[in-house]
């Protein structure tokens, strides 16, 4: 299936390893950013590091909604009221979001590691909110580290989806097996998200106290596929 898939705030650490990992698995990305030549730069790095049939390009947010069916939400918390916003006249039927934004904030000199309330229940909740009812969202890769995607070979994570549409699952799901390593598993409605958002401040705080950069999730007793 020819298809584009969009990553805004994809310069960032998780947008620009997700990029990477789908780019060298054969999908067309667009890097979005608020500032289109630092995305193009992006781009321009990931290429050269993939191999010239890498197909990656960079352009600013708005225009990477404007032309890819798949976009994926790699944006800080802070920023994704007001990026949905700007973004809200830019949707088109039958689009498909996959939000990895988990609500943290820092305590002071440190580690962004603790949840925020959001009054919707999610990040990916509040997306659902700020997207036409003819978008469908999902709620994907929250738990994989930055740190694994950017460095060869496999991960070791399990990636939770969670959505109310079965397409849109299916999508980020799809996805998932695009990166060696990664097991897809149905997290149920999308109203679970708020669940494995959380799980990535435990991630965090695991990261620091054993001093690594790559804890992930596995459950066990589930068949393999």
């Amino acid at each position: 299936m020819s298809r584009r898939i969009g990553i805004l705030g994809g310069t960032g650490p998780e947008g620009s390893g997700l990029a990477a990992r789908w780019a060298a698995a054969g999908e067309h990305v667009v890097i979005g950013s608020r500032d289109a030549q630092r995305a193009a730069e992006t781009a321009k790095l990931l290429r050269a590091r993939l191999g010239g049939s890498a197909k990656i390009e960079g352009t600013d947010n708005a225009s990477a909604v404007a032309q890819c069916e798949v976009i994926v939400l790699t944006v800080p918390f802070s920023g994704h009221a007001a990026l949905m916003k700007q973004l809200k006249l830019l949707w088109k039927s039958g689009q498909i979001v996959i939000d990895t934004t988990v609500p943290l904030a820092a305590s002071v000199g440190g580690a962004p590691s603790r949840m925020l309330g959001v009054w919707q229940g999610s990040a990916a909740q509040q997306t659902r909110d700020l997207v036409p009812a003819s978008v469908a969202v999902a709620a994907a890769f929250h738990n994989l580290s930055s740190e694994l995607l950017s460095q060869d070979g496999p991960v070791d994570c399990d990636i939770l989806v969670c959505s109310d549409d079965e397409n849109a699952r299916q999508i980020a799901s799809e996805l998932a097996t695009k990166i060696p390593g990664a097991r897809p598993l149905n997290g149920g409605k999308l109203e679970n998200a708020r669940i494995v958002e959380s799980l990535t401040a435990l991630l965090i705080g695991l990261n620091a106290r054993y001093k690594v950069h790559t804890a992930g999730i596995r459950f066990t007793g589930l068949p393999l596929k």
